[in-house]
């Protein structure tokens, strides 16, 4: 789905740090004037949020329709440690799809534009439908807390086909996959909408929903699949910041395994997929042999608050090395999958490598670190973790609708 449209305005908190670096500037360590003097994050007050216009519908395709979930109940948002900005909730809406469809675009309709900040679609099979349902039970109130994915078992496991739908922000208008293609959403799936929520100016009731537009799956259309390049960090302290125990990586990792039992163990099990070495770095890389062949039609990328730079490129190294995501000062706000004018094919055992930056300075500046030691930060869910993740929008080879 293409780029979304993020007005100046709302670039903010961890999420758009406009950098005072000079061309050339090593992105692994920042230069001197902005490690001593980083800008500011712009403050999101509630009535610059409701002030965006809604974003634009765009014309139904023939046999396309639009669905609309919302949210089974009123949520007041809150900070789930009992102080800070922001508040990161997971939705679990019910389609109720007796058969299989396709999805082919989507759009955000915000109950209260003075709060909600951006809201990210996941999808959940018929497998994890207990598992979530549970987790909604579980909280006490509408939803539960989430960040970064959904929270529910084995979410970046599945490399080639995982659950991250859609994103949108204010502002941003409806989107729609390219003609003749779709994501299948199996009968009986459901759906994740996580919202974040600025409380920068206090917290208001929502109720918001999303619209899906949809396929019957009689259509012949080439399913479409998020293939994920995931990639493990190892960001140490800063010199001069390292008082914390939890600045010791054994340390750290030890506090993730408490937090996140046996899912805390996936910055590992990264290093084995990508072959790379526990070694303390502010970049992250990884790079992976394509065992399917596949058309790349969309690409985004996905970090924590820590994030500071992203890039992509296949066959890296070659004649035919292509850069198709770089971005060079990461948005947390700004995820959605960016369309390929010109779409990638690669054939099996090609290559594509993903390559991350993340700053500790970055906590100065940020009000989720507010009153928190620094820590060697790993791979993991928590807001505090980070993550380095590439995510490809792709239409595997065998399974083309002209394939038969």
């Amino acid at each position: 789905m293409r780029r979304l449209l993020v007005p100046a305005l709302l670039v903010a908190l961890a999420l758009s740090l406009t950098a005072c670096v000079e061309e050339g500037a090593d992105r692994r360590t920042g230069s001197p004037t902005e490690i001593l003097n980083p800008p500011d994050p712009p403050e999101v007050e509630a009535d610059k949020l409701a002030a965006v216009p809604a974003g634009k519908l765009l014309p139904l395709r023939k046999g396309e329709r639009r669905m609309t979930l919302t949210m089974p109940e009123q949520y007041t948002p809150s900070a789930p440690s009992g102080s800070g900005t922001d508040d990161y909730r997971c939705f679990l809406l019910d389609p109720h799809l007796d058969k299989d469809v396709w999805l082919t675009g989507s759009h955000v309709l915000p109950g209260n534009p003075r709060v909600v900040h951006h809201v990210i679609l996941f999808r959940v099979t018929p497998q994890q439908v207990a598992e979530a349902e549970a987790k909604d039970a579980a909280s006490g109130d509408p939803g539960w807390t989430c960040f970064g994915g959904t929270g529910l078992q084995g979410e970046f496991q599945n490399v080639n086909d995982a659950s991250w739908l859609a994103a949108w922000a204010p502002g941003g208008d409806e989107t729609k996959v390219r003609d003749g293609y779709g994501a299948r959403l199996r009968a009986g799936s459901r759906i994740v909408m996580q919202v974040h929520y600025n409380l920068l100016k206090g917290a208001e009731p929502d109720v918001s929903s999303a619209q899906l537009r949809w396929m019957p799956s009689s259509r012949h259309l080439t399913p479409l699949h998020t293939f994920l390049l995931p990639s493990p960090v190892e960001l140490p302290c800063r010199p001069g910041h390292d008082d914390s125990p939890l600045c010791d990586r054994d340390a750290a990792v030890a506090d993730v395994m408490e937090r996140f039992g046996t899912a805390g163990n996936t910055n590992s099990l990264l290093h084995l997929l990508c072959g790379t070495e526990a070694k303390p770095s502010r970049t992250s890389t990884c790079t992976r042999y394509i065992n399917r062949g596949m058309t790349v039609l969309g690409v985004a990328g996905h970090m924590h608050l820590l994030g500071r730079t992203i890039s992509i490129e296949t066959n890296p190294g070659t004649p035919e090395a292509r850069t198709i995501l770089d971005i060079p000062i990461w948005d947390f706000d700004n995820q959605g999958t960016r369309q390929l004018e010109q779409p990638v094919h690669l054939d099996t055992f090609d290559q594509v490598k993903v390559t991350c930056t993340h700053q500790q300075w970055l906590r100065d500046r940020l009000p989720a670190f507010a009153g928190q030691d620094e820590r060697y930060v790993i791979w993991a869910e928590g807001s505090t973790d980070e993550m380095c993740l590439g995510t490809l929008q792709v239409a595997f080879d065998d399974e083309r609708a002209d394939a038969g």
